[in-house]
């Protein structure tokens, strides 16, 4: 195997950077030698897998607009005046992507980091080749992009991009999910949400495909922009059932656009979007990076299997973007390469397992019960005691003044108006949900002692809870003395257990 240390984009099989960057360098007074081996003759993965030992601050030093002598003159030479933005924030790195108002377009400065993300992010999350070592991922995804927005901005790009292709198109059907942020997309970019209620399998909310075919014939598909449909939500709703989502799309020739935001680190999430595309039509599907990625906030990786869709999708982004979702997203791929992701991969799983393991344990001693949701593999739901709804929000207060963040307990009877839509049972993903509950998640980076921790709050917050309820509702209960009896008797029947 040929391990020569590539230079110059001219030596790169997979066109990492523009043939124009490397002329720049090559005729840059000062060149300074990358330190980044990439080694040509392999596969593109396994070079990944090997830059998890290189020297990122070397290589960060060497796309310094300093180290190339940059002599700029124009209104965005990104001067930075305060030294620790600067130098701490930024790297001494005014980076941004695209010039001249197009996001895709190369630019000279930070090229190497701009495109070298690019596609950092490509083969860790969307290899076509079938290797054993590879992450969680969507074979055939022909392209995808990092922008510096949030999922839910991410998504109003999608629909405006589809709006160019059909304009007289008026509506988005939309499987319904309770979270604000997929839902006002569809208003902010313009169209109106045609909401599909979920149906109850069991415990489980799923996709009610019918209703969405039906919806599509009483609508007239060239009045329709696209289908949305979600993978990584809340318990009890599950994955959507995108394969025949897919089916119907490519049936009445609909755009197909995919809610995938906490979706990569989640092989079965990934694996129904790749079916999904086999057998029907997605156009692209959307992630957030800070929640798979382990990154902060601010950006989303837009991808699809039609590269002409995605590169409309970069042109429809008006003007440049902040490079720093990019540049934090690279450096951290850098630093976990494929062998690493894959490791936090098969964490979160077990990490799963367990949370839901000992929620069941915890259930027991209260009669309580863990819900079935087989079809979400990140999320899980428990019933609660059921009381008024004033009372279930003073539970979820417990909990959030413990540091228990990210739970969310459901009343099942509250009521929202978004958009000009009304939703009832808002929270719950459904109309009339039969009981109410809270929620938990096993995310990528979580761990065991997340876990325990976790169920030593929910257990001391249930305690609490259950007393206070017996106290309000049972006259017999009347001094401090039989409040600790009761409390000595659900401690009594843990230690049973």
């Amino acid at each position: 195997m040929n391990r020569k240390l590539v230079t110059s984009a001219a030596d790169l099989k997979d066109g990492l950077v523009p043939p124009s960057y490397d002329r720049y360098r090559t005729q840059s007074s000062k060149k300074k030698k990358c330190p980044l081996k990439i080694f040509s003759g392999q596969k593109c993965g396994r070079a990944l897998a090997l830059w998890e030992n290189v020297p990122i601050s070397l290589l960060l030093l060497f796309e310094q607009e300093k180290a190339i002598r940059i002599c700029g003159i124009s209104d965005t030479e990104t001067y930075i005046y305060f030294a620790h933005v600067h130098t701490g924030r930024n790297y001494k790195l005014g980076i941004y992507t695209g010039r001249g108002g197009d996001i895709l377009d190369c630019i000279i400065k930070p090229a190497l980091i701009i495109f070298l993300g690019n596609k950092l992010c490509s083969i860790i999350l969307f290899t076509n080749r079938k290797e054993r070592w590879r992450p969680p991922c969507v074979q055939k995804t022909s392209s995808c992009l990092v922008v510096p927005m949030a999922t839910g901005m991410s998504l109003v790009l999608c629909l405006l991009t589809v709006r160019s292709q059909r304009p007289s198109s008026k509506f988005v059907i939309w499987s319904r999910i309770d979270q604000k942020s997929c839902f006002k997309s569809i208003s902010t970019a313009g169209f109106k949400a045609i909401v599909v209620e979920n149906l109850l399998e069991g415990d489980e909310l799923r996709t009610d495909v019918p209703a969405i075919e039906k919806q599509i014939s009483n609508l007239d598909p060239e009045n329709i922009a696209a289908v949305m449909t979600t993978t990584s939500c809340f318990a009890p709703r599950g994955i959507d059932r995108l394969e025949e989502v897919a089916t119907l799309c490519a049936k009445y020739d609909v755009p197909h656009i995919i809610n995938n935001a906490y979706g990569v680190q989640d092989s079965k999430c990934m694996h129904h979007i790749q079916q999904a595309a086999r057998v029907g039509r997605v156009d692209a599907f959307v992630q957030s990076t800070d929640k798979n990625f382990m990154v902060p906030v601010g950006g989303s990786v837009i991808a699809g299997f039609d590269a002409k869709f995605i590169e409309l999708v970069g042109k429809t982004y008006p003007g440049r973007a902040s490079g720093s979702p990019l540049l934090d997203l690279f450096i951290t791929l850098l630093s976990m390469g494929t062998n690493g992701y894959k490791k936090l991969v098969k964490e979160r799983k077990e990490m799963k397992t367990m949370l839901v393991e000992k929620m069941e344990e915890l259930a027991k001693n209260y009669d309580l019960k863990v819900l079935s949701t087989k079809n979400n593999p990140i999320s899980t739901a428990m019933t609660v005691p059921v009381v008024d709804g004033s009372s279930l929000t003073e539970l979820g207060s417990m909990l959030f003044l413990r540091g228990v963040s990210g739970t969310r307990v459901i009343a099942t009877d509250e009521e929202k108006t978004i958009a000009g839509h009304k939703f009832i049972g808002w929270g719950s993903h459904s109309s009339n949900y039969s009981h109410p509950y809270l929620t938990a998640a096993a995310s990528i980076g979580m761990t065991s002692n997340d876990v325990d921790l976790f169920i030593q709050r929910l257990e001391k917050c249930l305690n609490k809870f259950v007393v206070k309820q017996h106290k309000n509702s049972n006259s017999t209960i009347t001094s401090s003395l039989e409040v600790n009896d009761l409390l000595e008797a659900i401690q009594d029947k843990e230690n049973v257990a």
